[in-house]
């Protein structure tokens, strides 16, 4: 506990001080995010946020970016985001997931992402990220993050946060180059490697005098990752590590490291194994384009490639008397002795080719009623991972294999959406803002995996197969009532109409397996109370549930266990997510503060856990009977803080979230839940000394966490942990002309080595020049 005081002091002392400032007189503007909402600047005349969105926000700017933050992927956006935390394992990383309030990195389909109004959450797999492949920082105008199932207008994956991007329409003939260098200094197991990454942005874009507007975005990132995982093998109890059965040559060998596991057994490790190492080479293009087809009426369009050629290799430790590397086999060091498997070093690649295309229909009248239209589609054209039997030196000239083919998966979503916006002359009491809605998604998995006699090519008839379907359709209505003059209530109710099917499994020469479709219906109700009690100050509060429907891969996508295959589970219940939040903001001239207590309880929050109700165990993804997280946050903003043109944002968030109920795994009742840290805090502080230069810092802290339902992982800062985040990036910005822009930084200065599962990156250098016209 002490320790804990003595890492959060500091942030906390700073949080006081800046809410003391406020509260005695200081300012900040606000912004709010979608189609429906209208920017809010909140200075001397106060202005209601949109009525149909009572969501706590957060936003930042694509200047207050730019002049704070070393952004290399579209992700890096979130990092100083108030509660919430960014998986990023490496630049490249296409898997890097967002954890927030009540929920953990590794519970993607808890997080909704949308790029001007079109899905970027990937809800096919139980862990895949959002696609932030479909745009680049370079694209980025703004980002709004919303916390909480308390607006209608939102699926039940929005029961965590929402993130909302938008991307920067031109106004007139523009163009923008972007070159980024960032290196990386990793070090862990007596091991040091340099990883260098590069991205390249171009953008074009122009606004005709008939209102037809266009925007042409390429982005080219070749980056390498540092390792992602080790092969390791577990002690026993009294710290010996048993000997393997039968008699085969053994080599001598040194480089074993011996560490100790989450756990605290001794542990033996060999090296960075199972594609460790990513090379990935991304290349981006998008065209977007709109027209104004009358005075009132608009037409958007979006449609994106993603190509991606990743290479994966490993590194072994062991060297044998001659330094020669061991990559498989019968070892020994230091009296003990192990079997490599012929496979733990075995390299991968991955062939990834997607595309996405959206289109959007809207009215845009100023008061009134209008309509907005917006359909998308993801479509995975290729998506081939191609895995070695063998380790690296003998892989490289072909052998035997596996290949995952996922070709043909994809989703869509349709929204249908009418809003009636009173006059604002008469916003006032008596009168209400309404929103009223149709979504409609669906998502289909189709994977198999095959054997390949040479696993660099070719494909075979499937050996294992999975897939299935999902389909949602939404019906919502959110009423805004102005019932006094300082007062508003804000009231939804979202049905949501759901059904899985064509779930299927195979392996051959096993029979196929069907599972019966599956009908489910909710009702998720939604509640805020508004009150302006001064010109400065407001309070709200807010009650909602959420329903969160099980994705296609946590009913289907089953993995292999002898000649058995093993079914996720196809009768999940959804999650339900009853949540409460009572917000209080103090709006000054040059600073705002925002105070949040806030409580969740999750019925039946989905997991892959052991059910120790049957014999044998079984380890898959089941219901979690009932979660709940408590929390505390708070935010603020001071400009010209001590000092002309310094500028201060700070958050701070305690979170406490408990295992209430699990009838599978009662030894989990009264733990902790995974990947939600107990402290969140971040700090950024940017200076401002002339039209020319700038320079930030920004101090990241996240606390204790756990990866296990039991809380048995109780050392972090090791490999498999999850460690706390104790991070300084820096930055400073030159522009030594108006178009051109000049910038170099360090995240991590510390080179703090730090775990969730994975580690994360070490010191990073970074660099960037930008022309635009």
């Amino acid at each position: 506990m002490k320790q804990h005081t003595f890492n959060t002091s500091p942030m906390l002392y700073a949080l006081c001080g800046v809410s003391g400032l406020i509260f005695s007189g200081s300012a900040l503007a606000q912004g709010v995010a979608t189609e429906q909402m209208q920017s809010v600047t909140i200075g001397a005349v106060r202005a209601p946020l949109a009525a149909h969105l009572p969501n706590t926000l957060a936003t930042l700017s694509d200047e207050e970016l730019r002049a704070q933050q070393n952004i290399f992927n579209p992700e890096d956006a979130l990092r100083t985001m108030p509660n919430t935390g960014i998986r990023k394992r490496y630049s490249g990383d296409r898997n890097a997931l967002i954890s927030g309030r009540s929920f953990g990195s590794t519970q993607a389909a808890r997080a909704l992402v949308l790029m001007d109004g079109y899905l970027l959450s990937n809800f096919l797999g139980r862990f895949d990220a959002p696609r932030w492949n479909m745009l680049a920082p370079e694209d980025l105008e703004r980002v709004d993050m919303l916390y909480g199932p308390y607006s209608a207008i939102f699926p039940g994956n929005a029961i965590g946060s929402t993130v909302i991007m938008t991307t920067r329409k031109p106004s007139k003939l523009e163009a923008s180059a972007r070159i980024a260098v960032q290196s990386e200094d990793y070090r862990d197991y007596g091991h040091s490697e340099t990883f260098t990454n590069t991205q390249t942005t171009f953008r074009l874009g122009d606004k005709l005098a008939s209102g037809l507007w266009y925007r042409l975005l390429v982005n080219h990132q070749d980056s390498t990752g540092h390792p992602m995982q080790y092969y390791a093998l577990n002690a026993a109890a009294d710290g010996s590590f048993s000997k393997p059965a039968g008699v085969k040559p053994v080599t001598a060998v040194n480089g074993i490291q011996y560490d100790l596991a989450p756990t605290g057994q001794r542990r033996a490790v060999f090296g960075a194994n199972s594609g460790a190492i990513d090379h990935t080479v991304q290349t981006t293009a998008k065209l977007s384009w709109g027209a104004d087809l009358s005075p009132v009426l608009t037409l958007d369009g979006m449609l994106a490639w993603w190509y991606n050629d990743s290479a994966s290799r490993n590194r072994s430790f062991l060297k044998d008397a001659q330094g020669n590397s061991i990559w498989s086999g019968r070892v020994s060091q230091d009296g003990n002795v192990f079997d490599v498997p012929a496979n733990a070093f075995a390299p991968s690649n991955r062939q990834e080719n997607n595309l996405q295309a959206g289109l959007t229909l809207k009215t845009r009248y100023r008061e009134g009623w209008n309509q907005s239209l917006v359909a998308s589609q993801y479509q995975l054209l290729k998506d081939v991972q191609r895995t070695a039997a063998q380790a690296d030196p003998l892989a490289v000239n072909g052998g035997s294999g596996t290949a995952t083919v996922r070709d043909g998966t994809r989703f869509r979503t349709m929204e249908y959406q009418a809003t009636y916006t009173p006059v604002a002359n008469d916003w006032g009491r008596g009168q209400h803002a309404l929103s009223l809605g149709l979504h409609a998604n669906d998502y289909h998995l189709q994977q198999n995996t095959q054997n390949l006699s040479d696993w660099r090519i070719g494909q075979s008839q499937p050996a294992q197969s999975v897939g299935g379907d999902t389909r949602l359709l939404a019906l919502y209505l959110q009423d805004a009532w102005r019932f006094a003059p300082d007062w508003k209530a804000t009231a939804g109710l979202r049905y949501e109409d759901w059904q899985a099917s064509h779930g299927n499994q195979e392996i051959k020469p096993l029979p196929a397996v069907s599972y019966a479709d599956r009908h489910l219906q909710a009702w998720s109700p939604k509640f805020s109370l508004s009150w302006e009690a001064t010109d400065d100050l407001s309070l709200r509060a807010s009650l909602g549930r959420g329903t969160r429907f099980a994705t296609v891969a946590e009913l289907f996508q089953g993995s292999q266990s002898g000649n058995t295959l093993v079914v996720n589970d196809p009768y999940l219940r959804p999650e339900r997510s009853d949540a409460a939040e009572l917000v209080l903001e103090k709006r000054l001239h040059q600073a705002n503060l925002r105070l949040s207590l806030y409580q969740d309880k999750v019925r039946d929050s989905i997991w892959s856990q052991t059910n120790v109700l049957v014999f044998p165990n079984i380890t898959n993804v089941q219901n979690v009977g009932l979660v709940r997280t408590r929390g505390i946050e708070l935010a603020g903003d001071v400009h010209d803080w001590l000092i002309p043109h310094l500028d201060l944002n700070a958050n701070l968030a305690w979170n406490q979230s408990r295992i209430l109920e699990n009838e599978r795994f009662p030894a989990s009742v009264g733990k902790n839940w995974v990947r939600i840290p107990d402290w969140r805090a971040n700090i950024t502080l940017a200076y401002q000394w002339n039209a020319q230069w700038n320079m930030a810092g920004s101090y990241r802290y996240s606390g204790r966490q756990y990866n296990e339902l039991t809380n048995s992982d109780i050392i972090p800062d090791t490999y498999g942990g999850s460690s706390r985040i104790r991070q300084l990036d820096l930055r400073l910005r030159f522009r030594p002309a108006k178009a051109v822009e000049l910038a170099a930084g360090i995240d991590n200065v510390g080179n703090q080595l730090a775990y969730q599962y994975h580690p994360l990156p070490g010191r990073s250098l970074f660099a960037e020049i930008r022309y635009s016209y």
